[in-house]
């Protein structure tokens, strides 16, 4: 019996149900039983998929848990799916969905807000209903867009990368002046226009420039580029763009190029930590490049590349950043 046709069913338990697709039914040990796997998989994956903590005769599960666990099983006795990556595999997921789903609810009850309606079980029942099946299959979309443009990366670069998976790529790091500051003299409202502005800005000047948005964390956004003139380009249009924005405060951005270890959506390795550094010691409103970023761009007339002393940072007691600007030629 569904929770909608059951009376003494909390509103909270129906709207839950209504999400899942399924009733809870089955504890933990039920589920890996059900999936042949053992006890403590099954806990390492529930951690790793970021959920709380829950005792293992909880009834938590529903059928469609089963089936994730069992189809998860399968791609792992087939060989997709290493034992020793799949706890990593579900991180990287649940690190990105459950960004996703709290910017949807938060998304959908501003919408009821707006509408002058209170936020209610059954006013979120009948949204969640409505809405749902349209999120799921534009969710879909965009998920096979980004997996064939990754799957197009990886053929075209065949070759490129070396045999300890490292990639070539310029890594960038956008970081927001004083956005602690700026956040004690701005209301929520404000504060909130600010962080969409930004984001919104970030995602249509890389992308625009042919690089990709690898993570953003609060007022600091992470993107690479496989081709060195077009991270350096992108660097140069984010301060342009941000300039011709009131809503947002300067930037700093650090430019590096080099073998970069590509992981589970992230990137690692010491031209990321270079970027890093250098994003740190950048002033307001200018970008500061490494040497990699200077030598291959060194000649190209669209950019002007000034050695600047070198500098001590955490990690590096003779870091010597470039400060990137345009060329004469632009």
């Amino acid at each position: 019996m569904s929770a909608e046709s059951t009376p003494e069913t909390r509103p909270e338990d129906a709207l839950e149900e209504l999400i899942l697709g399924a009733p809870r039914r089955y504890t933990r040990r039920e589920v890996i039983e059900g999936a042949e796997i053992d006890l403590e998989t099954g806990r390492r994956l529930w951690r790793a998929l970021g959920f709380a903590e829950a005792g293992d005769d909880e009834v938590l599960f529903t059928e469609r848990d089963l089936d994730a666990v069992r189809l998860m099983s399968r791609l792992t006795d087939a060989g997709v799916l290493a034992p020793d990556v799949r706890e990593a595999v579900a991180r990287a997921m649940a690190q990105s969905l459950s960004g996703l789903a709290e910017w949807q609810v938060g998304m959908l009850v501003r919408v009821m807000e707006g509408q002058g309606g209170e936020v209610t079980p059954q006013g979120s029942r009948e949204i969640a209903a409505a809405v749902l099946p349209a999120l799921e299959e534009l969710q879909s979309y965009v998920w096979r867009r980004h997996l064939a443009a990754a799957v197009r990366r990886m053929v075209v670069a065949a070759g490129a990368g070396d045999e300890d998976g490292t990639w070539p790529l310029v890594v960038g790091f956008a970081d927001m002046v004083g956005f602690t500051r700026t956040t004690r003299r701005r209301s929520t409202a404000e504060l909130s226009e600010m962080i969409e502005r930004f984001g919104s800005t970030t995602t249509e000047v890389i992308a625009d420039g042919h690089g990709r948005i690898v993570k953003t964390v609060g007022d600091e956004v992470l993107f690479v580029a496989d081709d060195v003139a077009d991270g350096a380009a992108i660097a140069l249009a984010l301060q342009d763009r941000v300039r011709a924005e009131p809503a947002l405060p300067e930037l700093r951005i650090g430019l590096a190029a080099g073998p970069v270890l590509v992981r589970y959506g992230d990137v690692y390795g010491e031209i990321v930590n270079i970027a890093a550094r250098l994003t740190a010691h950048a002033r307001p409103g200018s970008v500061l490049s490494d040497r990699g970023v200077a030598e291959a761009l060194a000649g190209d007339p669209r950019f002007a590349l000034r050695p600047l002393r070198s500098v001590a940072v955490r990690g590096y007691r003779h870091l010597h950043p470039w400060r990137l600007e345009r060329g004469a030629a632009v």
